[in-house]
């Protein structure tokens, strides 16, 4: 982390402060340097932007799905961040990956925003754009420290830019480095504007959405309730009418139901490995059968007690979201134009490909495919199950938790049946976790899911990786990464997480 922290205002201005007047509608095709930066408002603008580019990184993007395979509900085909590995349980200090690359892209991510809030204010600027600005910045720091705390636990906590001399620091507690966060995000949401995610900038709604879920993912369900409520009651986000489309450039302009993305615009600013050479050529994450079986009938009822259920043909009568989330391996992909693509069958562990982010008009794919859909990180269908969720957990199945979980069901091409009445606390806690589970297939959510409901030591090792390895889950360590063993010899200061 240290080469993040004392990277200078020079260095940040030719790496990450590279854009112009917008970066969220533009792409960047310029540098400033030190001499001149953090004078104008074109200077906060561009500046704001770096710190949206530090979303762009292998953590953030479409690569986050890779996550899936940490779970029970897909392999990954491929050695990408070593998911592959570490899903077995092979998991120690020097592991690199993603064990790494998290807390590195994490520790980017803060030092750009700990940069801009300790310059912006040198700026002259219009002073609400500025207020704006910061509160941008709050809420990105907030998400990176946030994901932190999901993969190792308590960190090391940087409110500025530091010195070499004082990057050598012991780790926070997990509760303290919360607490900064929804610090943070409560400053984030006094200072951004109640309106739509259509820029690319964050809005109040987005701060709301991810204070309610850092506040689930800690178990504090009343507050996280009253915080996607908020959201909810305002009444400005809604359902998307086209569900597949939400994860397709063409249908993410003015998307009602995203709250927050990782954006990517053409021709400069695409993804680097694009999803669809990713998982539509070279079909890197296949989909488990547990997952396939997860996905009810038509009529509400699980495959095992639907009369509707034909194994022979097992998307028939299935809820939509089966098939916007999974490609059989004998489906083609077929753009408007009529060039199509068919996968082999050569190094595929299962049949079941992913379709969400593919899009078949950028055919024929190939590792020069400039790929701009934008990674989904928050949107509205997560606050109204996380509201269900904190709400259930807080105080039971009341009627408001049985009107967010059959919003999300019934929405437009979905129009699954409503949950029948009369669920208790348990039984509506699993229907929602089924939900959850469904809903946000292959969008790299389940791993964090399992490890905060503490099932991950029951789920993971009943999983039989393909060649019939069952895989590992020690609870005693693998609830949280251990420091990567580059950042542990650079801070003598950091103490290594439990029995790495």
């Amino acid at each position: 982390m240290k080469k993040y922290i004392i990277i200078t205002i020079a260095g940040i201005s030719g790496i990450l402060f590279s854009g112009c007047s917008d970066f969220l509608d533009k792409n960047p095709v310029d540098q400033l340097s030190s001499q001149t930066f953090w004078k104008t408002e074109k200077d906060a603008d561009m500046a704001i932007a770096g710190v949206y580019s530090t979303l762009l990184g292998l953590t953030f993007d479409h690569h986050k799905m890779d996550l899936d395979a940490m779970s029970d509900d897909f392999f990954l085909f491929g050695t990408y961040g070593k998911v592959d590995v570490l899903a077995k349980g092979i998991i120690e200090p020097t592991s690199a990956g993603i064990v790494a690359q998290i807390y590195t892209d994490s520790y980017k991510g803060i030092t750009a925003c700990n940069v801009f809030l300790a310059n912006v204010d040198r700026v002259t600027m219009d002073e609400a754009k500025k207020k704006r600005y910061k509160g941008e910045a709050l809420f990105l720091r907030a998400f990176y420290y946030w994901t932190l705390t999901e993969f190792y636990g308590g960190v090391p906590l940087y409110l500025k830019p530091l010195t070499l001399e004082e990057t050598g620091v012991a780790k926070s507690t997990k509760e303290e480095v919360i607490t900064q966060v929804l610090r943070d995000l409560d400053e984030a949401i006094a200072s951004l504007p109640s309106a739509l995610y259509t820029t690319g900038h964050v809005v109040k709604g987005s701060a709301l959405g991810l204070k309610a879920k850092v506040l689930m993912h800690n178990g504090k369900w009343a507050e996280a309730a009253e915080a996607a409520n908020q959201v909810i009651q305002a009444k400005l986000f809604k359902l998307t009418t086209d569900f597949q489309n939400m994860f397709l450039a063409k249908g993410q302009t003015n998307n009602t139901e995203i709250m927050f993305s990782a954006r990517y615009l053409n021709p400069d600013r695409f993804s680097a490995e694009s999803p669809d050479m990713k998982y539509g050529n070279a079909a890197a994450l296949n989909g488990s059968k547990n997952l396939v079986d997860e996905f009810e009938c038509i009529d509400g009822l699980p495959i095992s007690q639907s009369l509707l259920y034909d194994p022979l043909d097992y998307k028939k009568n299935r809820d939509p979201r089966l098939n916007f989330a999974i490609r059989d391996i004998k489906e083609p992909l077929v753009s408007s134009t009529g060039v199509k693509f068919t996968n082999v069958t050569a190094g595929i562990y299962t049949n079941y490909l992913v379709r969400k982010y593919v899009e078949p008009e950028n055919l024929p794919f190939s590792y020069s495919t400039r790929s701009e859909q934008d990674y989904v990180i928050l949107r509205y269908a997560d606050v109204l199950l996380t509201y269900a969720e904190s709400k259930n957990e807080a105080t039971g199945p009341d009627q408001s938790v049985y009107d967010a979980v059959n919003e999300v069901r019934a929405r437009v091409g979905v129009k699954m049946p409503a949950l029948p009445a009369g669920l208790s606390q348990a039984g509506m806690r699993e229907r929602i976790r089924h939900e959850r589970r469904v809903e946000f297939a292959a969008e790299g959510l389940r791993y964090q899911d399992i490890k905060r409901w503490r099932t991950a030591e029951n789920v993971i090792p009943k999983i039989v990786d393909p060649g019939g390895v069952l895989r590992k889950f020690d609870p005693a360590k693998h609830y949280l990464f251990p420091f990567p063993q580059s950042e542990m010899d650079i801070n003598k200061s950091l103490v290594q997480n439990p029995n790495y």
